[in-house]
């Protein structure tokens, strides 16, 4: 698991207009706070730094419309009080938001796209007999003992990405929940994904939002490492 984050300066914004405003989530700190002790969470951190700015009224929170793990980096949208929120939870309720992820995984990946279906926890637990998760996949890169993949869930369950990359024999790189890291050479602090885009119709507006997340630090470290070992496969 990565470090716990400490906030020493502003969390950088990647978009915003009168109703949500986008943020970069560092890797190692919790979306919202839990429920059990005193971490500080991006929702309490942006909250405080919001509250300073002279053109916010006094009360205005802002509020999560959705989670990203902790060791995930990357985009996350936040909305201007609680009746923006709902619209926005209604356009993911309605999968009518698209997020785009980049991964390391283990291995080589066989096929430069592909789809990976399977029947999770939250499937079972709904009750719906077809209710199945899917999460699609382009290869951007593959290097001799890692590749580099986009990813697009389709469905939106906990832990998704990570379990069905896991089926198919290439685990993120990293991982340490549903694969022992100690069985792989390659090592990072954290698993490698990194929340790379939001794209949607603005609930308001009506125009077509794209948010993007440049590559967190350590992803692209871990990249150049592997460009100066010259790992990539033929």
């Amino acid at each position: 698991m990565s470090k716990r984050f400490i906030s020493r300066r502003a969390i950088n914004i990647l978009y915003e207009d009168d109703q949500y405003i986008a943020f970069f989530k560092p890797a190692g700190l919790l979306a919202v706070p839990a429920d059990k002790g005193n971490e500080q969470s991006l929702t309490e951190i942006v909250n405080a730094e919001y509250a300073t700015r002279p053109d916010v009224p006094e009360g205005l929170k802002l509020h999560p419309c959705h989670r990203i793990d902790r060791d995930t980096s990357g985009v996350i949208m936040f909305a201007k009080g609680q009746v923006a929120r709902d619209q926005m939870m209604n356009l993911f309720r309605a999968h009518l938001v698209q997020k785009k992820y980049i991964a390391f995984v283990h291995g080589k990946v066989l096929h430069p796209r592909g789809e990976m279906k399977s029947r999770l926890k939250e499937d079972i637990a709904s009750g719906d007999r077809n209710s199945m998760s899917v999460t699609r996949y382009a290869l951007k890169r593959q290097f001799r003992k890692f590749a580099m993949v986009e990813v697009t869930p389709l469905t939106g369950r906990t832990n998704q990405i990570r379990i069905h990359f896991k089926e198919v024999g290439n685990p993120l790189v990293g991982e340490n929940k549903f694969v022992y890291r100690k069985d792989f050479e390659l090592k990072f602090k954290r698993t490698a994904l990194h929340a790379s885009e939001l794209s949607f119709v603005h609930p308001y507006t009506k125009e077509k939002v794209k948010v993007e997340a440049e590559l967190s630090v350590d992803m692209q470290n871990f990249l150049e490492k592997g460009n100066s070992r010259n790992v990539d496969s033929d």
